[in-house]
């Protein structure tokens, strides 16, 4: 029984973690574009990395 004196409050210091973790995100704006990422990989860049001649000896 004294196991559970330290699991259940363990258990909700988590919880209380992971929220806090989730509503710092929701206000920092982290969902609000959840389709940019996935659209924008499909289109072409106009900035691709030229090639090097290789490394200078």
């Amino acid at each position: 029984m004294t196991i559970l004196s330290i699991l259940i409050p363990a258990a909700l210091a988590l919880g209380l973690i992971g929220l806090v973790a989730f509503l710092w995100a929701l206000r920092s704006g982290q969902f609000e574009d959840l389709d940019g990422a996935a659209e924008r990989i499909l289109m072409p860049e106009d900035d691709k990395p030229k090639k090097s001649a290789g490394p200078k000896k």
